[in-house]
């Protein structure tokens, strides 16, 4: 599974302008709901529940809110670069600038879990991040996303 198999080009905000964590989840679910078909309350509503069981920020600038939806049929993405970092109550205490949206059919199981850490994975890596903070329009993030993994030295 790569992580173009779950984000598509117009599943890309290159400058989300938002002021908080529950503004963050808001737009994200609003844009999820054009993207899935699915209803953006429901969305928004898995998305609190996850958070509030603990933050999905990953540190370093990084979050990953996801969740489960019985309606949908595929695991589903949506990538958003904040055009200025926000408090996700991150353990590292850093504040955020790079969000990736995952939902999973509520049957998903261990794909659900493989996607999560493919997602942690590229993220974490700095040189990605760093590419990914540089870029400023969503043709070149989805480049940037659609890089091959490095491969294991």
């Amino acid at each position: 599974m790569t992580i173009t198999d779950l984000v598509a080009p117009e599943a890309i905000l290159p400058a989300l302008k938002v002021t908080s964590k529950k503004q963050a989840l808001q737009e994200l679910a609003a844009r999820a709901a054009v993207l899935t078909g699915q209803n953006e309350r429901s969305i928004f509503e898995v998305l609190l529940q996850r958070e509030k069981l603990g933050t999905t920020a990953v540190g370093y600038g990084v979050a990953i809110p996801h969740g489960k939806l019985p309606k949908l049929e595929k695991l589903s993405g949506l990538f958003a670069r904040l055009d200025r970092p926000i408090d996700f109550e991150a353990m590292d205490g850093q504040p955020v600038d790079l969000v990736f949206l995952l939902l999973a059919p509520e049957g998903a199981g261990a794909d659900h879990l493989k996607a999560l850490a493919r997602i942690a994975r590229l993220l974490r890596d700095q040189e990605i991040a760093k590419k990914l903070r540089a870029s400023k329009d969503a043709h070149a993030l989805y480049s940037v996303l659609a890089l091959p993994p490095a491969t294991a030295a």
